[in-house]
């Protein structure tokens, strides 16, 4: 299951940015950030691949997400103008945002290149 951050739960789990200037990863596992909107029509085709993503990684990755239009000071703190945005956290090393709906094989290949994570 894919897990809705707030800014209280993302400076908890993912990065405290009111307290660090420099990246520091706080969660235990990598994870990605879907940065969405109800209304975004292809953060809804994405919604289901992340689902599948997060049973398929279970254990392995994190997955949350981030509703824009709730948490615009978060949106804000990471430049967010485009949804779906997605934020790659590897548990060591700095992330990387893609922007738009990946298909499901190029976000298997994110998890894997960038995340370190294989099946």
């Amino acid at each position: 299951m894919t897990e809705l951050l707030t800014k209280e739960t993302f400076l908890k789990k993912v990065f405290n940015f009111e307290k660090n200037k420099e990246w520091k990863f706080e969660g235990d596992k990598p994870c990605i950030i879907d940065f969405y909107a109800d209304w975004c029509g292809p953060c809804k085709m994405v919604a289901p691949i992340l689902e599948e993503l997060s049973e398929e990684y279970k254990g392995k990755v994190d997955i949350y997400k981030v509703d824009t239009e709730a948490e615009q000071e978060l949106s804000a703190a990471f430049g967010i103008r485009s949804i779906p945005s997605m934020l790659f956290c590897p548990a060591e090393g700095d992330p990387q945002m893609a922007q738009g709906a990946l298909p499901k094989h190029n976000l298997e290949g994110v998890i894997k290149d960038v995340l370190k994570v294989e099946k």
